[in-house]
């Protein structure tokens, strides 16, 4: 392993593994995920998300999911309030009703 003391010919140090993972999230990373997206298409993105999806469900079962779901209820909880809650579910309530309503039009026709 090279130490950090050490130059290259242009008197600069090497990169340390830290550095150059940073270095490639802001740069590389995204030219290589457009890269990889053009190649394989969106379908294996699906794929193997849908595989990895699998594999926590499996290792951690349905109750990882049900935890995680309410520590992430909590939180919306404490930084939003109730207010957000009642909007929200306000909101879901008028497009249910719309789409009843719509339901209704299309089957008088």
């Amino acid at each position: 392993m090279a130490n950090t003391n050490d130059r290259d010919n242009e008197g600069k140090r090497p990169m340390t593994v830290q550095e150059a993972g940073h270095l490639g999230g802001e740069k590389g990373g995204h030219k290589g995920g457009e890269t990889v997206a053009r190649k394989y298409g969106h379908e294996h993105f699906e794929e193997i998300g849908q595989k990895g999806g699998e594999k926590v469900a499996e290792k951690y079962g349905h109750e990882h999911f049900e935890e995680i779901g309410h520590k992430g209820g909590e939180k919306v909880s404490e930084k939003y309030g109730h207010e957000h809650f009642e909007e929200i579910g306000h909101k879901g309530g008028q497009k249910v009703r719309d789409l009843i309503d719509k339901g209704k039009q299309s089957e008088s026709r």
